[in-house]
């Protein structure tokens, strides 16, 4: 290969953006003619090395645009301190099929057993199919939403949630909404039926979902969206947090109200 040749090739590739291939290229040519490769088996390599990087790339500008709190994997999960959970139905959703099929899930269950553990692992897995994610924590989602309606903007702002594959509305229950909270809620909830996918997590029974949005009336037409495409997990046990408190050997201590 003489110069002109090389320095046209590299050239080219940086053109193309094929920035792995212009960065691993010399070293591997260097390989490959000790090795005796064949171009198919070079062009082959070069290509998959270019593929795989491009692909972690994507996958770690939507991992970064998902703004997960915590990384959490379905692995990590502890069934067994949580045999409420089954596995099998975590195990069908981690196919993603739900997504596919613009379905929701709703995990329901007290403080400190794994419901945004499960929500943060379905996200990755969803993350790492090429599908984009967004959390979002309902109380900051809803002051969100409210501030854009003040400004004139709600449209815009309804745009940028209603774009994702999958939206993860965190906390539902912990505080109630207001009268403009819950109908800036509703909104959402209604654009994104039946088009995505919304997993949900809440420490209040769908009886008590009138309480949060302080309508029974709204509560049962966001409710009747959110279940008509759903898959319900019902976590009732023990608090991871209150298990690690224990096996430090720390008291909890509960005071009078």
């Amino acid at each position: 290969m003489n110069n002109f040749t090389y320095e046209r090739l590299h050239n080219n590739l940086q053109c193309l953006k094929l920035d792995t291939i212009e960065e691993i290229l010399d070293n591997y040519l260097e390989l490959a003619a000790k090795d005796s490769k064949t171009t198919m088996e070079v062009l082959d390599h070069l290509l998959e090395q270019e593929r795989k990087h491009r692909d972690a790339a994507a996958i770690n500008r939507r991992m970064k645009s998902a703004v997960f709190p915590v990384k959490k994997t379905l692995e990590e999960f502890d069934f067994e301190f949580q045999p409420s959970v089954d596995k099998t139905v975590i195990k069908d959703l981690s196919t993603l099929r739900f997504v596919h099929n613009t379905e929701n899930i709703v995990l329901l269950g007290p403080p400190g057993v794994g419901k945004s553990h499960l929500a943060v692992a379905l996200g990755m897995e969803a993350v790492k199919a090429g599908f984009s994610v967004y959390f979002v924590n309902a109380g900051n989602l809803i002051e969100r939403l409210k501030k854009a309606n003040r400004e004139g903007v709600f449209e815009k702002k309804m745009r940028d949630f209603t774009k994702y594959k999958l939206l993860i509305i965190d906390e539902m229950g912990y505080l109630p909404f207001d009268e403009e909270g819950a109908h800036c809620l509703f909104q959402l909830i209604s654009k994104r039926y039946e088009k995505s996918s919304t997993i949900f997590t809440s420490n209040k029974s769908y009886g008590e979902w009138g309480e949060i949005f302080q309508d029974h009336v709204i509560a049962a037409a966001v409710l009747d969206r959110i279940l008509h495409h759903c898959t319900t997990i019902n976590i009732k046990g023990e608090s991871y947090r209150l298990k690690e408190r224990k096996r430090q050997g720390i008291k909890t201590v509960i005071p009078y109200t």
